[in-house]
């Protein structure tokens, strides 16, 4: 841990190492890893309790420290993470492909390493943990750079998982946390190119537009949410208004949280008193347009529907049929999660066709777009962009591939 040069240099010589750790000492790391965080709990969550007051003196939303906050569960749920992903199969050494020439020449298609991992994160600790994990797993040393909100949880968490992994085996340099919070040290990291062979931002999109547009190193953009509800006229209002309830409350403060709903015109007299009841209650913010306002909804602006809240406020707009829903949704989303709630299977078809985003739904809460719900154990954040990967990046995601040939005197 510590200045930004000094870490990258340190994961760029560890790589070879990592890449020579085979399956059952990599998870021998993670197992390790894992119980270095639970029996450092308590030293954990009093480090997190000092970002967690400067957060609320310096006035953050109940949002921000809701990512911010560790607890007991929250601490073993990122061991069992740890613990999960070293229960998924390793991706590295897999053959994707393989073929034989007609002069004799064997080509495969072989996963192996990125090399270098560098991830750019805000106020979510647990973030160190993940990140760590799925870049073990797929023999990738890492440079971490957390926000300066978490940083005494960070550096107890990675001075925790650096200490077990190495008593475990784990290369000396192969997992690095940058401790100076300034912009300068974010600057400097984004263009190491000869240290860095990819950069992955996660956290809200001023972070993310940041490293995309500075950054002279790749960059896996991983996405802003703002998901959508569309409650189509066929729908099932007790499902439709669970979903939406789920989809805005259950964990308003992460990217697969509905932050808009649409409701088709036709069901807007009867659904939408219901639906806004059920969100007042869970004390929501409603912003709408001018059918909603008539329901008790506030007005709403422009932007507004293009807003990911990250809170308990959410945007409601009234549309004439789906293609405007789908419309709506490709204009102003972000390319993250969307859902439809209906029983006409020819709108569903459509919705899942044209809504052009990493994760669509019929009949189910946006909130399902994660790594463990999808079966891929933690993840680095979600993709929203189309080059290399989309949705939950999970342990293939981090992986490239190159070809190995075998031969056997073959020239050309």
């Amino acid at each position: 841990m510590g200045k930004v040069i000094q870490v990258a240099e340190a994961a760029k010589a560890a790589k070879s190492a990592m890449n020579r750790l085979n399956t059952i000492e990599k998870n021998r790391i993670l197992e390790a890893m894992a119980a270095g965080l639970l029996s450092h709990t308590e030293e954990i969550m009093k480090q997190n309790a000092l970002d967690v007051e400067a957060a609320r003196e310096k006035g953050r939303t109940p949002a921000l420290i809701d990512r911010l906050a560790l607890d007991k569960k929250r601490i073993q749920a990122m061991a069992q993470g740890l613990r999960d992903v070293a229960e998924l199969p390793d991706p590295i050494g897999e053959i994707v492909h393989a073929t034989k020439r007609p002069n004799g020449l064997l080509i495969a298609k072989q996963r192996v390493p990125m090399g270098v991992i560098g991830i750019i994160y805000e106020a979510r600790p647990n973030v160190t943990a993940d990140a760590v994990g799925l870049c073990l797993k797929t023999s990738n040393a890492v440079v971490l750079k957390g926000g300066s909100e978490a940083i005494h949880s960070n550096i107890a968490i990675a001075d925790v998982l650096i200490r077990a992994g190495e008593a475990a085996g784990m290369p000396k340099g192969a997992v690095g946390l940058i401790t100076d919070t300034s912009r300068e040290a974010v600057a400097e990291m984004m263009k190491l190119n000869d240290l860095i062979d990819v950069l992955i931002p996660r956290g809200g999109g001023g972070l993310i537009r940041s490293v995309v547009q500075n950054a002279t190193i790749p960059v896996i953009q991983t996405g802003v949410g703002n998901c959508h509800i569309y409650v189509d006229k066929t729908a099932d209002f007790e499902m439709a208004t669970a979903i939406t309830v789920n989809a805005k409350t259950s964990r308003p403060a992460v990217c697969n949280a509905a932050e808009s709903l649409l409701v088709h015109r036709g069901v807007a007299t009867e659904f939408l008193p219901k639906v806004f009841r059920a969100l007042k209650e869970k004390n929501v913010e409603i912003r709408g347009d001018a059918v909603c306002q008539k329901y008790g909804a506030i007005p709403a602006t422009g932007e507004d529907y293009d807003t990911e809240f990250l809170d308990y406020i959410i945007s409601v707009k009234v549309v004439d049929d789906v293609e405007e829903a789908i419309d709506h949704i490709n204009r102003h989303g972000t390319g993250h999660s969307e859902a439809i709630i209906t029983n006409d299977y020819r709108n569903a078809e459509r919705f899942k066709a044209d809504v052009d985003a990493a994760a669509v739904y019929v009949n189910a809460s946006t909130r399902f777009t994660d790594g463990f719900e999808f079966g891929y154990g933690a993840e680095i954040g979600i993709s929203t962009q189309k080059l290399h990967a989309r949705g939950p990046m999970g342990l293939t995601e981090l992986t490239t591939t190159k070809f190995v040939i075998d031969g056997d005197g073959q020239i050309r």
